[in-house]
Order: structure tokens, then C-alpha cells, then sequence
């Protein structure tokens, strides 16, 4: 017996319009469709419609997270900040972390992740080998102040996300529960009809060996990933690398230093020399934790932020600013070259290679020099892959030029290893009779975010238009108007629910039955069953929402129909 759901008794308000503050097509939908309401910004409240949609989706996790051996558990969400204090994290989340004192005094912080946690349970309840490996995982709020939510339920100061914590002696237990992990996501990605590619990604302040990203292909998407036309290559643009081989620059000739008057930005130089960006060398400089780094790229390239973040992380990397410059003669604005910093960590693309020579600032105002060789006249402290990828780059694999295009994250798993183990001492007593440190893994799913991700891969113009697997019903059965074809809606809706049919019904009187019939495809459910203008012969017509077809089936053929598919 499945629950019919009656629209006339359903907390639901549909719009016509789009809300004035939505930039996304699942923002516009799930507000219009009466899926969730904006409460304050990032903070939603999720409408009964909505609600199914979110269990829906949990219960797909759950069940595969139970099926590799995962153990349910629940952790608060208000924390104490001393775990966060021994990890680094409480500084280094900075203003994403919700900060909160209690009566007496106390500093806490609402959860945005539970490394610390999972490792201290571990820790008091784990005290041999026997005791592993283990896998424990939740679903559960977490909380981020985000300075610009936006994109609806995509990006929220509130949102709901599974995480998962493997726990083994062994790193070959550390890399069977990775793979464990990655085949669930794969299973429940798929069940949930998310499009989605799985890319190689950078570990950040998470640490750890190993990391993968599981992307949603979508133009709303915040995150850029590449894959290859030719293998099967497939990265966050933050993960990839170029490899650049040495020149020979021995026959290069000395360093010239070139009069550039009004020429401190790359376009302007190139302009006066008649030289091509990619000649010149751009010196960005950054401040890593307070100290000022410079960044050498092509002067045709951009220089990711996010990416030599990244690279750089847990340092906080910003921007130096008018008043770095002051007391600092050896950094002239728009004139910097590596060849005379001082006292100066200089990080370089892969494209400055040893051999290679530039034009460059030559660190005078007005000044530049050509003939700049790295290696010769500068040295590079590391080189690190920091420029913004372009579509047509060559794959590191293969060398084929690379795809561009933009996804919503919905998943990552990361091998840890022993990151957390060492900071909280998590260790269990080995077969040998010696202690032995755990290694972990951790591995994260946005359950709010993959409605926001299917929301915008699988509507049309008309509305959502939700996979079975998580609709908020399996049928929508519309009655067009009059007493009689309400009648029969609801009469075919008891015997579909008796039979099992997960059935929404729109019985509300006083709607004309052309917004009903909006209403059916903007909220998205994937069959809609109409009581028409054949209900007097028991007739109704059965539509897919999806490609839209349609056909007139008797009472019995429609239940058949429909529980075949239930």
C-alpha cells in the first residue's frame, strides 16, 4: 500500500514567474514548483514535495553505503572547538565556520565536516586490529557560512551531505575501502540518473594520497573540469598538469634592457615591442600567509587563484595590495622581474622550463628586459601547474587537445592515510603485539546538492521533470475539473496506491484545468495520468513527462500499466 497524496490537502504554492533573486535554472524550478522556500539566505526550508525528493535520495545512499559494509551513525552538529584547534582547522576555515559561545563561556562551532570527530569515536571505541577495518558513515546537516550563497539549494550555508570514514591497519585496507567507495558512488550516481564523470582532483588542506571528484556536467556548475577527446583523461582543471620539456638556451645572447615607458601590463608591452603575449613573462605577486611570493606564468596565460591554492594549501593565499609595495624598492610595480627579487620565493608554470627565455620586467620603472633565461638569469624555487586551462591544452596523457566544460560537484572521496590518526594518536593494538597507526579515508556526498545538480540536467522548459528512482511520486494523476473526472481520478488513485504506486493527485477544486496540466509538468512527476474528456467511458490518458508521449488506456490498462512500472 503506497500513500496517494491529495494536492487539495498539500502544502504547495506553485508561482508562474521565476523568483527575482534566482540565477539558476534549479533555483527558478524547485521555488516555482514548490519544492523548498528561501527561509534567509543560504537557508531553506524544504517543502513536503521536496522533502520526498531529499529521502528519496538518502535512502539511495543509505542503501548502498549499508550494502559495502557502512555503519550508520550520528553525530552532533554543535561541536566543541578543541578538536578543530588540535587539526589546524579552526584557523584555517576561517570565516566559513559558524562560531558560537555558550552560557558559560565555552567556544563552539557548527559542523562544516567531521574529520576530528570520526577519528576521536575510533580512537575511545577501537583498541585492537579485531577491531578493524570499519567503515562508519551519516546523513546529516552540515554548515558553512558562505560569504555569497547562491545558485538555490546548489550552494547554502545549510545543506545536507553524507560522509563516510574508512578506518583500516593497513594501506593496502586503505585502498580496497577507496575502491569500495568509489564503486557505491558509481552505483548511486547512476541510480539516480545523475550524468555525471569521475576526474582526478587535488587533496587540498583535506591531505591525503589520493583524491577523486564526482561531477555533474551543468552550466551552473562552480567547478571547471577537462576530459580528453582521445583517452579517458578527465581532471578538475585544478588537478592538471603540464609537463614541459628543457630548452637549450646556451646560444641565447645576454640580457638587453629594453626603454618600455607606459607599459606595466602585458598587453600594453607586447603592444610597444610588437611581440606576442606568449613571449612575455607575467610576474604575479601574492602574499602565502603573509609573506610575498612572486608567480611566473606566459604573459598569454592567466593565473588560477583557486588553483595555486590549492598547491599551496592550508596557506592562505591573497593578493598583495597598493601598501605591500611601500619600503619595497626591489618590487616596481608592473616592472617586475624574477631576475632581480630578493628575499623573493619564486614559483613558476611548468612553461617557464630551464632553457626558456622571456621578455620580463627588469624591476627599473619603465624598464624591461629581453633575453630573460630561466636558469640562467633566474632560478624557480617550484614549479607548479597555476594557469587558468584553456580548451584546445594539451591532455597530459596522450597530448590530444583537452574539452573545457563546467559541472556541479557532487561527490569526493580522498585516501587520508594518516593525517588525523597522527594528530588525535588514533592507534590500535597490532597482531604483533605492538601499536599500530590507523590510516583513514574520507569520502563526501552532497544529497542537497544532487537534487540541485538533476534539477538542472533534467528539466525542460516546461519544469522539473524528476528520474523515477527519486521523484516525489511515481504517478501524477490529474483531474481535469468535473465532478465526474474527479471522481475517477481518485477512484483510479486508491486502487494504484493499494497496488503499491507511489500517487500524487490534483483533486483541488476551483483550478481550471489548464493550470493543472502546467502544474503536472512543472512539478516534474515522470508519468501523468489525466481524467479528460473520456471519463465518462472510462478512459483517461496516460503521458510521459518526460518524452512526452501519449496514449488513452482504460481504468484496468492504466493500472496495469503503471504497477508494471512501480
Amino acid at each position: 500500500m503506497a500513500q496517494v497524496q491529495r494536492m487539495s490537502r498539500l502544502l504547495i504554492k506553485t508561482l508562474r514567474d521565476d523568483p527575482a533573486d534566482a540565477e539558476t535554472l534549479n533555483h527558478k524550478l524547485l521555488v516555482r514548483a514548490g519544492y523548498v522556500r528561501r527561509t534567509a539566505a543560504g537557508i531553506w526550508t524544504w517543502l513536503p514535495l521536496g522533502k520526498k525528493v531529499l529521502e528519496n535520495i538518502t535512502r539511495v545512499v543509505r542503501e548502498e553505503m549499508d550494502a559495502i559494509g557502512g555503519q550508520e551513525v550520528l553525530l552532533p552538529a554543535l561541536l566543541p572547538k578543541e578538536p578543530y584547534e588540535a587539526s589546524g582547522r579552526y584557523d584555517e576555515y576561517g570565516d566559513l565556520l559558524f562560531r558560537l559561545k555558550d552560557r558559560k563561556g565555552s567556544e563552539y562551532l557548527l559542523g562544516p565536516t567531521h574529520e576530528e570527530i570520526f577519528t576521536q569515536v575510533v580512537k575511545d571505541m577501537c583498541s585492537s586490529y579485531k577491531d578493524l577495518p570499519v567503515i562508519l558513515y551519516q546523513i546529516q546537516t552540515k554548515y558553512r557560512d558562505e560569504a555569497r550563497p547562491r545558485a538555490g539549494v546548489l550552494r547554502g550555508r545549510e545543506f545536507q551531505m553524507k560522509d563516510s570514514y574508512s578506518f583500516d591497519t593497513t594501506d593496502e585496507g586503505l585502498v580496497e575501502a577507496y575502491q569500495a567507495h568509489r564503486a557505491a558512488y558509481i552505483r548511486i550516481f547512476d541510480r539516480l540518473g545523475l550524468d555525471h564523470r569521475i576526474v582526478s582532483a587535488v587533496s587540498g588542506a583535506m591531505g591525503g594520497s589520493a583524491s577523486e571528484e564526482f561531477l555533474a556536467p551543468a552550466p551552473a556548475g562552480e567547478d571547471t573540469f577537462v576530459d580528453c577527446p582521445d583517452c579517458d583523461y578527465a581532471a578538475n582543471t585544478e588537478a592538471v598538469t603540464y609537463k614541459a620539456a628543457p630548452a637549450d638556451g646556451s646560444a641565447t645572447a645576454p640580457v638587453e634592457e629594453l626603454d618600455t615607458p607606459d607599459t606595466p601590463t602585458i598587453e600594453t608591452l607586447a603592444a610597444h615591442l610588437g611581440v606576442p603575449a606568449s613571449a612575455t613573462l607575467k610576474n604575479l605577486l601574492v602574499k602565502v600567509d603573509g609573506e610575498i611570493v612572486a608567480v611566473g606564468v606566459p604573459g598569454d596565460r592567466e593565473v588560477d587563484l583557486g588553483k595555486l591554492g590549492e598547491h599551496l594549501a592550508p596557506a592562505v593565499v591573497e593578493l598583495v595590495t597598493a601598501e605591500d609595495f611601500v619600503g619595497r624598492p626591489d618590487l616596481v610595480r608592473g616592472y617586475v622581474g624574477p631576475q632581480g627579487l630578493e628575499k623573493v620565493r619564486y614559483i613558476a608554470d611548468p612553461r617557464v622550463a630551464p632553457g626558456t627565455a622571456w621578455i620580463t620586467g627588469a624591476n627599473k620603472e619603465g624598464k624591461h628586459a629581453k633575453n630573460v633565461v630561466a636558469g640562467r638569469d633566474f632560478e624557480v624555487d617550484d614549479h607548479l601547474d597555476v594557469v587558468v586551462v584553456q580548451p584546445g591544452d594539451p591532455c597530459p596523457n596522450c597530448g590530444a587537445g583537452l574539452r573545457v566544460d563546467r559541472a556541479i560537484e557532487i561527490g569526493h572521496i580522498f585516501q587520508l592515510g594518516r593525517k588525523y590518526a597522527d594528530i588525535f594518536s588514533l592507534d590500535v593494538l597490532g597482531q604483533q603485539g605492538k601499536p599500530v597507526r590507523v590510516t583513514m579515508g574520507s569520502y563526501g556526498i552532497g544529497v542537497s546538492r544532487a537534487v540541485a545538480a538533476l534539477a538542472e540536467q533534467t528539466a525542460d522548459d516546461k519544469g522539473l521533470c524528476w528520474p523515477r528512482e527519486i521523484a516525489p511520486a511515481d504517478v501524477h494523476v490529474v483531474a481535469a475539473g468535473k465532478a465526474l473526472q474527479t471522481e475517477l481520478a481518485l477512484d483510479v488513485s486508491e486502487k494504484l496506491g493499494a497496488a503499491g504506486v507511489r500517487v500524487l493527485v490534483d483533486d483541488r477544486p476551483g483550478i481550471s484545468p489548464g493550470v493543472k496540466f502546467t502544474d503536472s509538468e512543472l512539478i516534474g512527476v515522470p508519468q501523468i495520468l489525466v481524467a479528460g474528456r473520456r471519463s465518462a467511458e472510462g478512459v483517461l490518458e496516460l503521458k510521459d513527462r518526460r518524452t512526452g508521449e501519449r496514449e488513452e488506456l482504460t481504468v484496468d490498462e492504466a493500472i496495469a500499466r503503471l504497477t508494471a512500472r512501480s
